[in-house]
């Protein structure tokens, strides 16, 4: 099943409160999803107002709306 997201924030979400902090994935590219794992650093560096496309292995593509 493919997720497509619209990116609203640059890392991820912080949920509070809770004994411990817990991250959901704000990129929709987490191995754990829906939780943070990391791989949001994968996407740093997109333009805003684009939409891109991530395979498997983390390899980034622009998709036209």
């Amino acid at each position: 099943m493919a997720r497509r997201i619209t990116l609203n924030a640059t890392g991820p979400i912080r949920i509070d409160p809770q004994d411990k902090p817990v991250f959901v994935c704000g990129c929709g590219l987490t191995n754990n999803f829906p939780f943070y794992d990391g791989t949001h650093k994968t996407c740093k560096d997109e333009q805003e107002g684009k939409t891109y496309e991530y395979d498997k292995q983390g390899h980034r593509r622009e998709v036209e709306d």
